[in-house]
């Protein structure tokens, strides 16, 4: 923590000094311009030639001083960017807030594990992970939660993070260029739109006339120029109107060509400064290396073709100008040979611009994970197996306060299955969600909440927050059914890491210790992994049939001095202690 409040603070002394020089150019630059317009009102009331040469000097200097400035607010905003980010992770690291994006839109209630897991909304994991600013970014962040990865891309994951784990810097100039961008869904979908759009390719003749009139245009100026000649200028004039009208042939093209393109040369040129960060680092993992090769393309790097096309975005807009465009299309057809340019770029380049893209999803991803790796150093990389192995020591939930959270040792070998017992608030549910999350961690190639782990990873199938749904006229019970049917089709593909809470409760005792019963014989008959929480004692008693298979774990409740008391242990066996009767008691409810 102590190393953000020192850029927080290093960065802040950065932006004032810049703060300062941005309002000193201000100041310089409207001088200027009052000084050149004064030197441009003596020059006409004295006609004297020194004012002209004072007015081009300071119009010289008004133009120097815009680039100045232009470069002072691009490193303000930078600046503004980094101070951010690192008061943001020491609010974070002190626990006061969560200020980053929650992913709610990524939230599927029909996958294996997103929803019982809370993976999106507020406090989830993936908010705690997002360090993303562009939609590719938190897209592809949103993506790896829900995807399980072979074993080799999940060991290039861990090189690729551990890699930029170490680029603190690197990760976070990298974080204030995509911030600074304001990049969003409508944008990143408008320019895919565009991409995929195919444009019919300007006939010969079309593209030869628009060389020919400009040059007629030019011709008679010139002309005209050259002996005043009045002829010149009628001639000048048709030309003119045959540009338009040549134009006007095309204008819906062009409109067509930029539909809901507002704004998209600023995000296009964005893009291309992050490919540059990207392009212009030094990396030796092979995920990142891989990654970097793939922003190469025709001998150039891609951060040149997307800030051409920028410039190309940038320069249609004038079209929307009704002065700037009569006179540049008028005199040359600047917005056909924009068109002629756009429709070029786009059919040499739409194979690779979707995929440039995901480069800068997947940095953004990885610096995600890089950055989670480094908040958390005490967090392992887990080893992998392909032998059905999983153990933890000291697992807990990466989400919790490291100060009060307790680690437990697990294992799922020999015996694969765990029966958990425990009273109410004894800490069976969050057990759960920590072999949850942390085996969605491993199988995505970040680190986890433990001392050591390893770990084969397999597919997540949970059931643990099931709700009534009105809307399709579901009760919970039948959503439940569902559910676990839904895992059950799954197992029939492939063995997976089950865990379930408390299942079948919106049915009568009996029925729902001999379902449990039931769902246990029938999980583990398909080589599941994992953990069923339970109150019913008797579903314990499965383990009798099954000793090489299932295993009784629980989590005790200790009664001292009238109070109640968790240690949130994992221990052998059946709980004994209840804690139910004793809080109705203590609170007067009984």
């Amino acid at each position: 923590m102590e190393i953000y409040k020192s850029y927080s603070q290093n960065y802040s002394e950065e932006l004032k000094s810049i703060n300062t020089k941005y309002n000193s150019i201000s100041f310089l630059r409207f001088i200027s311009i009052l000084l050149f317009l004064g030197s441009l009102f003596y020059y006409i009331k004295t006609s004297e030639s020194v004012f002209v040469m004072a007015a081009i000097i300071l119009f010289a200097s008004f133009l120097f001083l815009m680039r100045i400035h232009s470069k002072l607010s691009f490193q303000k905003k930078i600046k503004t960017a980094l101070v951010e980010i690192n008061n943001n992770e020491v609010n974070y690291l002190e626990r006061k807030s969560i200020p980053f994006e929650n992913g709610s839109e990524f939230n599927d209630f029909y996958h294996p594990y997103a929803y019982h897991l809370d993976i999106f909304g507020d406090h989830s994991l993936f908010q705690n992970l997002n360090r993303t600013a562009t939609f590719i970014g938190k897209k592809t962040l949103a993506k790896k939660l829900l995807t399980l990865l072979h074993n080799d891309e999940i060991l290039k994951n861990h090189l690729a993070v551990q890699e930029l784990k170490e680029k603190l810097n690197w990760r976070q100039e990298f974080l204030a260029l995509a911030k600074i961008g304001q990049d969003n869904q409508s944008v990143y979908s408008s320019l895919l739109q565009w991409s995929r759009f195919e444009s019919t390719p300007l006939s010969k003749v079309s593209v030869a006339l628009s060389f020919l009139f400009p040059i007629g245009f030019f011709s008679n100026l010139l002309g005209y120029i050259l002996t005043s000649n009045p002829v010149f200028l009628t001639y000048l004039t048709f030309f003119f109107v045959l540009n338009m009208s040549f134009l006007g042939r095309f204008y819906k093209r062009i409109t067509i060509e930029i539909a809901n393109a507002e704004n998209i040369d600023v995000i296009v040129g964005q893009y291309s400064l992050l490919v540059q960060k990207i392009e212009n680092e030094t990396f030796h993992s092979d995920k990142l290396v891989d990654l970097q090769q793939k922003l190469n393309f025709q001998n150039q790097k891609a951060s040149v073709h997307l800030k051409k096309l920028s410039g190309l975005f940038s320069n249609m807009d004038t079209i929307g100008n009704f002065v700037t465009g009569i006179v540049l299309n008028g005199t040359f057809l600047f917005n056909f040979h924009v068109l002629k340019s756009l429709i070029a770029w786009k059919k040499q380049h739409t194979i690779v611009l979707e995929e440039w893209l995901e480069v800068i999803g997947e940095f953004e991803m990885l610096d995600s994970l890089a950055n989670f790796s480094f908040n958390n150093p005490e967090f392992v990389y887990p080893t992998l197996n392909t032998n059905f192995k999983i153990d933890f020591s000291n697992l807990s939930h990466p989400l919790l306060n490291p100060a009060t959270r307790v680690g437990n040792e697990v294992q799922f070998h020999p015996q694969s299955f765990m029966i958990l017992t425990g009273s109410n608030m004894s800490g069976k549910s969050t057990f759960l969600r920590s072999l949850g999350i942390n085996m969605v961690l491993s199988g995505m190639g970040a680190p986890v909440c433990a001392s050591q782990a390893n770990v084969h990873p397999l597919p997540v199938l949970v059931s643990m927050r099931l709700s009534d749904s009105l809307s399709d006229s579901e009760s919970y019970f039948f959503a439940e059914i569902k559910r676990l049917k839904q895992i059950m089709n799954e197992l029939e593909a492939n063995p997976a890491f089950v865990l379930l809470d408390e299942i079948l409760r919106g049915t009568n005792s009996d029925d729902k210790r001999n379902g449990t019963i039931e769902v246990v014989k029938k999980v583990i008959s398909k080589k599941a992994i994992g953990a069923i929480a339970t109150h019913d004692i008797e579903v314990c008693l499965t383990t009798n049939d099954y000793p090489n298979i299932l295993t009784n774990k629980c989590f005790e409740v200790e009664i001292s001095n009238d109070e109640l008391h968790f240690d949130y242990t994992l221990r052998n066996g059946i709980c004994k202690n209840k804690s139910a009767t004793f809080l109705m008691k203590k609170m007067g409810v009984i």
